[in-house]
């Protein structure tokens, strides 16, 4: 097949060596596929190299391990392997200021990979991009190599769809969106990812398709937990408990599935669903079409840790306390359940308000790295649950991690102020749950609840 050789395992470069990149890596090599991870951050390849995995994946430090060990995987500031692997991967960054998309480290890419460029070479291009970046700005700096896409090279795009927690499952069992710069190209792609990760390919008619899978995919997570968040309110004011309204308006199918309303929360956090959504918005706002729920869906969930903050306010409130000089423990500070990313996290906001309010607030997080909380947040993080709760007005679970179910509350009950209120901003507790909780002299109060 013309851009993947026959007969033999296809080799791998991947560049950029962040969270996605670590994971299509780590994947590959143990697929049996010989990898290079390139990144330009020493920091990044030298951490890697000593087998100190820098993202809470379940699975992925032990992964990545085992490629390193076996020789399938080689990490690396230098460009040179890319130039003799069959298959380049883009994996670097592309975030958005404001909402206007930075491309300098896919240029920078593009413009190290030309400089090695090879007949026969095929790039994959997986970092997310507006609709139209693959043809007009990667491909157009690769072909400054002499080459041509199509004719010398194989050109494709295939969006990640990874989500935290779960990726190294969603990246062998989700299918592949897939489109070339041509035929070649995109059979190619497909044919590299089936017969390394045995992956389901969903082929796209043009790489602009392809592109707006992953955007349209964020688009709608976000726009759907606005709306959740949105209910979460009116259902506040109304006394009803939101997880029940959704629960039961998610038993109507509705198409090929069922209505499925997410649930609501302290706010949306992390690299993807905080720009995605303004990277389409852009895109489309330069082709003259006005998206008018972008703007409204991350302005409801940018509104998020506000709410949150006015819970906890109100609630102390009930119980005759202020909350300047109140104690206030937060449980749980990176941006979702079960992880430790503290990128865009909401909780951030959310104590930085309670602190300027004058509460005196404790952070625990058993999965976040203490060194980065202590920078994100401007406090050194306790080290255990005890010491968080001590002497509490406040319990607010901002991350309902496993390691945060497992504490027991009420059996610290005695470690915390008399009158004492847990905020549930993510943790959904179920109603016997709650009940345990007031049984034992706790308020409580969650997001529409």
């Amino acid at each position: 097949m013309k851009f993947l050789p026959g007969g033999r395992p296809a080799s791998a470069a991947v560049i950029g060596m962040g969270y996605v990149g670590s994971t299509v890596a780590a994947v590959l090599a143990a697929a049996g596929v010989d990898v290079a991870g390139v990144d330009v951050d020493r920091g990044v390849v030298d951490r890697l190299a000593a087998r100190r995995c820098p993202y809470r994946e379940p699975g992925l430090p032990e992964l990545l391990a085992d490629g390193l060990d076996a020789g399938r995987l080689r990490v690396t500031t230098d460009y040179a392997p890319a130039a003799s692997a069959d298959v380049v991967i883009i994996a670097v960054g592309t975030p958005v200021q404001g909402t206007e998309f930075v491309d300098a480290h896919l240029r920078d890419a593009c413009a190290e990979l030309a400089a090695r460029l090879r007949p026969g070479h095929l790039v994959i291009l997986k970092s997310t991009v507006p609709p139209g970046v693959t043809r007009k700005v990667v491909a157009p700096l690769l072909e400054k190599s002499g080459l041509k896409a199509g004719e010398d090279f194989g050109l494709a795009f295939c969006p990640e769809r990874l989500s935290e927690g779960r990726a190294l499952h969603e990246l062998r069992t989700f299918p592949i969106a897939v489109s070339g710069w041509c035929r070649d190209s995109g059979r190619a792609a497909a044919a590299f990812w089936r017969r390394t990760i045995g992956a389901d390919v969903v082929g796209c008619a043009s790489m602009e398709c392809a592109e707006m899978v992953k955007l349209a995919t964020n688009w709608w997570i976000d726009h759907n937990i606005a709306m959740a968040n949105e209910l979460a309110r009116l259902c506040g004011a109304l006394d009803v408990d939101v997880l029940e309204v959704i629960a039961a308006a998610n038993t109507i199918r509705k198409g090929a599935g069922n209505v499925n309303i997410l649930l609501p929360s302290v706010g949306v956090g992390g690299s993807c669903l905080t720009k995605d959504p303004w990277m389409l918005w852009r895109a489309a706002r330069d082709l003259g079409v006005d998206l008018g729920t972008v703007p409204a869906a991350r302005r409801i969930n940018d509104s998020m840790p506000g709410h949150t903050v006015d819970l906890i306010v109100r609630e102390l409130a009930r119980m005759g306390r202020g909350l300047d000089g109140a104690r206030i423990a937060v449980l749980g500070v990176a941006f979702k359940n079960n992880s430790g990313d503290l990128r865009a996290t909401p909780v951030a906001p959310v104590v930085a308000a309670l602190r300027q309010g004058g509460a005196d607030v404790s952070l625990f997080d058993p999965l976040a790295d203490p060194g980065e909380v202590r920078e994100r947040f401007g406090l050194a993080p306790a080290a255990s649950p005890r010491e968080a709760l001590a002497g509490a007005d406040c319990v607010a679970v901002l991350a309902r991690h496993d390691e945060i179910d497992e504490i027991d509350l009420v059996a610290l009950r005695d470690t915390m102020a008399g009158s004492c209120v847990i905020i549930d901003g993510r943790a959904h507790y179920s109603r016997a749950a709650i009940e345990r909780f007031r049984s034992h002299g706790f308020a409580f109060r969650g997001i529409g609840r």
